[in-house]
């Protein structure tokens, strides 16, 4: 095995299969860039290109696609509070509060050396555990599908912001977008108000644009500054964000691991990953309350893990042919065209081309640090551009985007009314993540609901499928332990207050 590791190395080191890696990097991340051009899309219109190339070319090429778009994401997240992709909505947690604090370049060169570590990370999971991790994958059937929903939907806590009760709100409303569509029992459709097209339910791309993209907008017309935030551009700032990044390997190594964990679970994906770590740094963190005031951390966690997704949502792909994201799946039908079937032939009658593939992905992540660094010293300069210059540049490229997924005016106006409703609960302080999340998990919770219970009607008890299952049995304690840490936290905080009141008051009694 490692002699074919090697093997595939060197045959992705090859100058001309380099250039086009590098070509495809740098479209990846403007891809990623630009809201709404997802890296699926983004994949997707690739795959014709690779028709007239060796197939092990024309799949790093979609690799290296794949790998910048989840890295351009955070450009926008960080920069104009706009994330590019769904995977890069928790980096907007603190990416822009960092930019509206003068510290951009911080942010965006965190944000890439964050992507750089879990993509490795995740491509040496799926180079060495490939096999048992992709067995694993297989146990999670529908009743574990709903309580990784669950145990996800305990995240809101986190994303609250000042409010608890209102970040509740905020996931409870993102809850009811989900149920808009077809009813998976009945098959009739639901809360559609009479617009067909609505029977495919709430597309989470123009959502996410409009709850981020129309409030910053507006409130950029609202404001009278004349740029976004004040930035000046600082001597020696890459060395030392990276050397301060590297300070921080378990919250680099756990970040990664949770994207590795869930990329590789089919239906769940970068956005998911990106807010269970998010929510696992904050909680080992010893300053949760910076959080979402422009704590590096929640960049680098949010970062790291959505990356890694890119290679562990590979594993069920390569090894039993299962995509483990839409992006995997855009990349199963690459793996076809050039006759490459998914599995074990895959590596024992095609290995070359297996091998090459996986340790192209590795070569990928060096590119894209190298690409990511000289990018980095132009994106920044778009705080620059003056605000009134800058809001409709947004919202043109947010109805672009819209429209563009599905080639259909509905994305707009769907786009348009989240942006709307965003608009109005941000001054009820009513944050933008937990309706996000609320409206990613409430699908995946009632598939898994559903599908169980269909189960059930094979004879398998409902109660057997839910608490049995030593998977599910897991995700239970997980999601009882999220739901008390919170509370157990603020009461030792209160008691070390009360603590140090106790010592400081006999003092100040002396002292009067």
């Amino acid at each position: 095995m490692l002699s074919e590791l090697l093997n595939g190395l060197l045959s992705s080191l090859n100058i001309s299969t380099l250039l086009i890696m590098s070509l495809a990097t740098m479209a990846g991340i403007i891809v990623g860039t630009l809201p709404g051009l997802s890296a699926t899309m983004g994949v997707a219109l690739l795959v014709p290109l690779t028709f007239g190339m060796e197939p092990a070319t024309g799949l790093l090429a979609l690799g290296s696609l794949y790998t910048g778009a989840m890295f351009g994401g955070a450009n926008s997240a960080i920069l104009i509070n706009t994330p590019g992709t769904p995977a890069a909505v928790a980096t907007t947690f603190d990416g822009y509060p960092l930019t509206l604090k003068g510290q951009a370049d911080k942010a965006l060169i965190s944000a890439l050396f964050a992507s750089v570590v879990g993509g490795i990370i995740g491509t040496i999971f799926l180079i060495f555990l490939s096999t048992p991790l992709a067995t694993f994958a297989l146990g999670f059937g529908p009743p574990e599908n709903f309580w990784l929903a669950v145990f996800g939907l305990t995240i809101i806590g986190s994303l609250a912001g000042k409010s608890i009760t209102k970040g509740l709100i905020g996931g409870t409303f993102g809850l009811m977008l989900a149920l808009i569509g077809m009813d998976p029992v009945s098959g009739y459709p639901r809360f559609t108000f009479g617009f067909y097209n609505l029977i495919e339910g709430i597309n989470l791309l123009p959502a996410m644009i409009g709850f981020f993209s129309i409030p910053q907008v507006i409130n950029m017309m609202e404001r009278k500054d004349k740029y976004i935030a004040k930035y000046e551009e600082r001597r020696g700032i890459y060395k030392k964000t990276i050397i301060e990044t590297l300070k921080k390997p378990i919250v680099l190594i756990r970040s990664s691991l949770i994207g590795t964990f869930v990329g590789m679970l089919p239906g769940a994906g970068g956005n998911v990953a990106g807010f269970v770590a998010y929510n696992e740094t904050k909680r080992f963190s010893k300053t949760p309350k910076e959080f979402g005031k422009g704590n590096i951390d929640g960049v680098i966690t949010s970062e790291s893990a959505n990356n890694a997704t890119v290679s562990s949502s590979l594993i069920p792909l390569l090894t039993l042919g299962i995509p483990g994201s839409p992006v995997a799946a855009v990349l199963l039908g690459g793996l076809l065209i050039h006759g490459l079937q998914p599995g074990a032939k895959l590596f024992t009658e095609s290995s070359g081309i297996a091998y090459t593939f996986i340790m192209g992905l590795l070569v990928a992540n060096f590119l894209l640090l190298i690409l990511g660094l000289i990018g980095t010293r132009f994106f920044v300069k778009a705080i620059s551009i003056p605000v009134h210059y800058l809001a409709p540049i947004i919202a043109v490229l947010a109805a672009i985007g819209s429209y563009s997924i599905r080639n259909s005016m509905l994305d707009v106006y769907v786009m348009l009314g989240c942006g709307i409703i965003g608009y109005f609960a941000s001054k009820c302080d009513i944050t933008p993540g937990p309706i996000v999340l609320g409206l990613v998990l409430g699908v995946i919770a009632e598939n898994g609901f559903v599908l169980s219970s269909v189960i059930s009607q094979t004879g398998t008890n409902m109660f057997t499928l839910f608490f049995t299952r030593p998977i599910c049995i897991v995700l239970i304690i997980l999601t009882v332990l999220s739901l008390v840490t919170p509370f157990l936290l603020n009461h030792r905080e209160m008691k070390n207050k009360e603590e140090n009141f106790d010592e400081d008051e006999p003092k100040q009694n002396v002292g009067g």
